[in-house]
């Protein structure tokens, strides 16, 4: 079965890869977001090295406390707030309900959109390389596990929140640019555009 996807309008897409890495570079407040296992820690932590950019992991920064217990989300929200003020950071992490805070203080938008089989993988092998163990950009106490819940969620995604991404960009972001990941190949493509770290 194929991925149904809900479609940007084309007015908020960058699709030349170059003309997204040079958005990258200037950008001051960068969002990353997308479903789990598709790589977007990963990519956010290599541009936040090579740029100098503050890193924001909403999950380990804003949603949980030790042991998978999530944080009340009043208290959510003011961090979140409270984070967006800072001058230059990247923030990685997807949360739709959150978009009208983050979006209209970000300059540029990476949405890593990879096939659900793809993140499905990528969150099995992530839960194999840091079994017992918590990984830098989650909680702490939050041990990686995966489930029968999480694995629907990942594959139920695109379906479920998807099209309230494509809706928040729309109310919140109508004129932040957005670079839409859909392959490992343009990941790779956009990192080697941006250079390597110094």
């Amino acid at each position: 079965m194929m991925d149904q996807r809900a479609e940007l309008p084309p007015r908020h897409q960058i699709t030349d890869l170059k003309q997204a890495a040079e958005h990258i570079r200037t950008a001051r407040r960068i969002l990353v977001m997308g479903c789990s296992g598709g790589g977007k820690s990963t990519l956010s932590l290599k541009i936040a090295r090579r740029f100098g950019l503050s890193y924001i992991s909403l999950d380990r920064d804003v949603f949980w406390l030790p042991g998978w217990v999530v944080r009340d989300r009043v208290e959510q929200r003011n961090i979140i707030a409270s984070r967006i003020l800072e001058e230059r950071w990247i923030m990685d992490g997807t949360n739709p309900s959150s978009l009208d805070i983050r979006l209209p203080r970000t300059d540029f938008v990476v949405w890593v959109r990879m096939p659900r089989l793809l993140c499905i993988w990528g969150a099995i092998s992530r839960w194999v390389k840091w079994i017992g163990r918590t990984r830098p950009e989650m909680a702490p106490g939050c041990i990686e596990k995966v489930d029968l819940e999480f694995l629907r969620f990942i594959w139920t995604f695109e379906e479920k929140f998807a099209p309230r991404l494509v809706a928040g960009i729309a109310e919140h972001g109508p004129d932040v640019p957005v670079l839409q990941l859909k392959s490992r190949r343009q990941m790779r493509e956009l990192l080697d555009l941006l250079g390597r770290p110094d």
